[in-house]
C-alpha cells in the first residue's frame, strides 16, 4: 500500500464517520486557536509594556543631559547630574561614533512665556479651548528633530505632530489641555487653537536691567502624552534654536541665565536592549549624564517571560487535550474497523500498511485542525485588539496593534499539530497493525 492509497483510505474513513471526525478536528482547532491567540496577544503585550516603560519611544532609548554625570548615575535608571557640560556638534558626533549606537536625535529646550488663545475674549461662544480666561505663564518649549519621530519618546493622542521645520505649529501635552480646563482624556477640542510664545532677552537700558520678548503665534496641531523633555510644548528644533539665538544676544542676569549649550540633551537609541548599559557607560565616559529604564525593563521582562510561559502552557495543554482526543477517536476506530483490518491483511496488506493508514488519518485531522486553528487564532487576536483599541481610544490613550501573525506561523502551526496528532495516533496505529488476521476476521 502506497502513501497515496493510505491517504485515500483515510479520507474515506473520515467521511464515513463524519460526526466523530468533525468533533475530533474541532478539538484540534480549538486547541490551536487558543495557543495562537495567546501567543500573539502575549507578544504584543510584551512589546507594548516595554514601550510604555520607555515613555512611548524605542525600548532602547537613552536620554542624555547637558551635564556631567553623578558618580552613581550608571547604577540608577534616573538622571543624576553634576555641573553643566556644554553639548555641541562635536560632542554629538562623538556620541554618534560610539559603539552600539543606532541613532542620535538632538533636543533643545528653552524657557518661554506662553499665552493661550491670544486676542480671544473668553466667552461661551468662543472656541472650546478659549472659553475660559487663562493667564500667561512661564513654561518650557521643547524642540527636537521631528524628522526622526520614530526614535522619539512621544505618543500622539490626537491630531498630528508639527511638520519638521515649521515655525507656526506646536503640539501640546495633556497638562496644557487641563490648564485650559478641558478633558485631558478627550483632548480634540484644543486642536486648531492658538498660543503665543515670548522668548525672553535681558538688556540694559538707562543703567537698569529690562526684559523684552521675541513673540511668535502658533497653532496647536496635536496632543501628545509625553515629550522628549519636561515641558508642555513640543516643536521643531528650528523654533527653539531661533529662541536661543535671541536670548544669547542679551545679557546674563541672575533671574534669566543665558542658554549655554547648542543642545540641552539628546535621545540616543542603542542597537538593542542588551546594549543600553554599554552605551550609557560610553556616554558617561564622554562626560554626560544619562537616564534609561534599563533596570526596570530588565526586571519587568523577567516577569513577562513567566507570563509568556504560563500563557503558552495554557495553549499547549489545550492542544495536548485535543491530541488525546485524536488518540481516543482512533482507538475507538480500531475496534469499529476490526473486520476491515482483517480483510486488508487477508488481501496482503502488511502491518506497516495498516499502521500507515491510521497515521495518515491522524495526520490529516491534525493538519486540517491546525490550519483552521491558525486562521481562527489570528481572527481572535485581531478581535481582541479591536475591543482593546476601542477601550483605549475612549480613555484617550494610544491603541495597540497586534498585527498579523507571521506567515511562518501559519505554515508551521498546522505542520506541528499534524506531527502531534501523528504522535497521538501512534498507539492506535500500532495496535491495529498488531491485530492478528484470524482474530480480526472473527471479531
Amino acid at each position: 500500500m502506497s502513501w497515496s492509497d493510505a491517504a485515500l483510505l483515510a479520507l474515506r474513513s473520515l467521511r464515513r464517520r463524519g460526526g466523530r471526525s468533525l468533533l475530533t478536528g474541532l478539538g484540534v482547532t480549538l486547541g490551536t486557536t487558543l495557543l495562537v491567540a495567546l501567543l500573539s496577544i502575549a507578544a504584543t503585550a510584551d512589546s507594548r509594556i516595554v514601550s510604555q516603560l520607555s515613555k512611548g519611544g524605542p525600548a532602547a532609548a537613552i536620554h542624555v543631559d547637558d551635564a556631567y554625570p553623578d558618580p552613581s548615575n550608571l547604577t540608577s535608571d534616573n538622571l543624576k547630574t553634576g555641573a553643566h557640560h556644554d553639548l555641541g556638534e562635536q560632542e554629538v558626533s562623538a556620541v554618534r561614533r560610539s559603539p552600539h549606537v543606532g541613532s542620535v536625535v538632538t533636543v533643545l529646550s528653552v524657557p518661554v512665556l506662553a499665552l493661550p488663545c491670544p486676542g480671544v475674549d473668553p466667552a461661551p461662544t468662543a472656541a472650546p479651548a478659549c472659553r475660559r480666561s487663562t493667564e500667561a505663564y512661564v513654561t518650557t518649549l521643547v524642540g527636537s528633530d521631528l524628522r526622526r519621530t520614530p526614535d522619539l519618546p512621544v505618543t500622539l493622542l490626537a491630531g498630528r505632530l508639527p511638520r519638521p521645520g515649521s515655525l507656526t505649529e506646536v503640539a501640546v501635552t495633556q497638562n496644557y489641555v487641563e490648564r485650559l480646563r478641558l478633558d485631558a482624556q478627550h483632548p480634540t477640542p484644543v486642536l486648531g487653537s492658538e498660543v503665543e510664545f515670548a522668548a525672553p532677552q535681558a538688556i540694559t537700558s538707562g543703567g537698569q536691567t529690562r526684559f523684552r520678548g521675541r513673540w511668535s503665534r502658533e497653532m496647536v496641531v496635536g496632543v501628545v502624552a509625553q515629550t522628549v523633555d519636561d515641558g508642555e510644548f513640543l516643536v521643531p528644533i528650528e523654533q527653539t534654536q531661533a529662541a536661543r539665538e535671541w536670548s544669547i544676544q542679551g545679557i546674563q542676569t541672575r533671574g534669566l541665565p543665558r542658554p549655554g549649550s547648542p543642545y540641552s540633551g539628546l535621545v540616543v537609541v542603542a542597537d538593542s536592549l542588551a546594549d543600553v548599559h554599554a552605551v550609557r557607560a560610553e556616554i558617561a565616559g564622554l562626560g554626560f549624564a544619562t537616564s534609561a529604564p534599563e533596570h526596570l525593563v530588565a526586571s519587568v521582562q523577567k516577569y513577562l517571560h513567566i507570563v509568556d510561559i504560563v500563557l503558552g502552557g495554557i495553549g499547549a495543554v489545550a492542544l495536548a487535550i485535543a491530541v488525546l482526543g485524536v488518540a481516543n477517536s482512533l482507538l475507538a476506530a480500531v475496534r469499529e474497523r476490526w473486520r476491515e483490518i482483517g480483510v486488508l491483511k487477508a488481501l496482503g496488506a502488511s502491518d506497516g500498511d495498516v499502521a500507515r493508514w491510521f497515521l495518515v488519518e491522524a495526520g490529516l485531522l491534525g493538519l486540517v485542525g491546525g490550519l483552521a486553528g491558525a486562521v481562527a487564532g489570528t481572527v481572535l487576536a485581531g478581535t481582541v485588539a479591536l475591543v482593546v483599541n476601542h477601550y483605549l481610544v475612549e480613555q484617550g490613550l494610544q491603541g495597540v496593534d497586534i498585527g498579523l501573525v507571521p506567515p511562518g506561523w501559519v505554515l508551521a502551526v498546522p505542520l506541528i499539530t499534524a506531527l502531534l496528532a501523528v504522535a497521538g495516533g501512534l498507539a492506535p496505529a500500532l495496535r491495529a497493525a498488531a491485530l492478528p488476521v484470524r482474530e480480526a476476521l472473527g471479531g
